[in-house]
């Protein structure tokens, strides 16, 4: 091996990345958790890892007291070095507010530049902030896809086909898109839109799931105090799912069994509907927890359920997404009720780790809730198959080790 080549070894074996991303823990969602799986992914492969956040804001617009007044807080999570830029109090609803909050962070994360240090590799999923680090600092940047937002807007009907503020959002979505030097969307159902739409070459396109940390989420065998049998959701109360077909299944449920709870645990712009609909329905087995949990606390909770569920909307199309929540849910073991109409139905299905039903059919969920609750050898089953995919194929020590290889190759390239 020549001096060149062992030097060029030595690079790629204690790479520098600077994660940047809006969301990251303690904020809800599949965004931060991508983020924070991936950085601790990095990290776990000998990587030296950074990350330029937002103080935590999603999704109740509530800033912890120890950001406020400040520019900047650097901190730590293990040896992930955090450094969080300044945030509005915003709460993340309604398109305004929520282009208010993008924007403030593409301006307010450009402050960390002088903290952030040695940077060998980008990874942003805030693509503003992304290409001016990686212009600044000269090296190679991947671009996240989490979800395809614009199709989705347009799938869920918040937004026309033939609008203009659309196609403009697509002209800069793919003048961004080309800039990068890989995108790494969490699903392999993005890569035909992000090549044909957005014009990606697919020698640039590299799938990198959401992934897990099985550190975290393990399987439990605490019981929630109540004894009946809990099927819970936990996270975000957003535009994305659809409770009113868990309140409607709750209800047929509960006239034939008043032995299952429903609990739906996070915060979002949907809990003035979700209260309203409970009340509506007069449905008595359903319980809102309107609680922000640590990571630590919602991996507990999953934990004390019998079954989990992810209450998808309707779509216009098969959703295209991967949902991280599915890879948390499996990692505790518990049988999963997926409302899809897409690919988590399909992962589902395939990984033989729950059952799969239309969204919008509460009578199907509902049936699906009453299998699980009679037939525990099922739901044992589908638990443990669903434990065993994930350590075999997602941890975050995966991701973490497909990411570095993907950043080893770019720069390999550039030099």
């Amino acid at each position: 091996m020549n001096a060149v080549s062992a030097a060029r070894k030595e690079c790629c074996s204690s790479l520098n990345v600077l994660v940047i991303a809006q969301y990251f823990p303690p904020d809800l969602g599949g965004s931060a958790t991508r983020a924070y799986n991936l950085a601790k992914g990095l990290s776990l492969n000998g990587c030296s890892v950074s990350v330029v956040a937002a103080f935590p804001h999603y999704p109740h617009g509530e800033i912890p007291r120890e950001y406020r007044w400040k520019p900047l807080k650097v901190e730590w999570m293990g040896k992930i070095k955090v450094i969080r830029a300044f945030m509005p109090p915003i709460k993340s609803e309604g398109f305004f507010k929520r282009l208010v909050l993008i924007g403030v962070f593409a301006v307010s994360s450009l402050f960390a530049l002088p903290f952030v240090g040695k940077v060998d590799a980008v990874w942003s999923s805030s693509w503003v902030p992304g290409i001016v680090y990686g212009k600044v600092k000269r090296r190679p940047v991947a671009l996240n896809e989490d979800d395809l937002t614009l199709e989705d807007l347009v799938d869920l009907g918040l937004i026309s086909e033939d609008s203009l503020v659309l196609r403009i959002a697509e002209w800069v979505y793919r003048v961004f898109l080309v800039k990068a030097d890989a995108v790494t969307p969490i699903s392999p159902a993005y890569v035909e839109t992000l090549s044909k739409k957005y014009c990606v070459e697919k020698s640039r396109i590299h799938v990198v799931r959401g992934g897990v940390d099985l550190s975290v989420f393990r399987p439990s065998g605490h019981k929630r105090e109540s004894g009946k049998f809990v099927v819970l959701y936990s996270g975000a109360f957003s535009v994305a799912y659809d409770f009113e077909q868990i309140m409607k299944a709750a209800k047929i449920v509960e006239e034939v069994d008043g032995d299952v709870e429903f609990v739906v645990q996070g915060k979002g712009e949907l809990l003035g509907s979700m209260l309203s609909k409970v009340a509506e329905l007069n449905v008595k087995s359903v319980k809102i927890v309107d609680k922000l949990l640590s990571r630590q606390e919602v991996a507990e909770l999953l934990g004390q359920a019998d079954a989990l569920i992810l209450p998808l909307a309707e779509y216009d199309k098969p959703y295209r997404g991967m949902s991280s929540k599915l890879y948390e849910y499996q990692a505790v073991g518990k049988p999963i009720i997926c409302c899809s109409r897409g690919l988590p139905s399909v992962y589902v299905r395939e990984t033989d780790s729950g059952l799969a039903v239309y969204p919008g059919d509460h009578e199907a969920l509902a049936k699906a809730v009453m299998s699980l609750k009679e037939d525990y050898e099922l739901a044992r089953t589908m638990g443990e198959n669903g434990r065993k995919y994930v350590e075999n194929n997602v941890t975050t020590e995966a991701i973490g080790s497909k990411m570095k290889e993907i950043f080893e190759t770019l720069i390999e390239r550039r030099d």
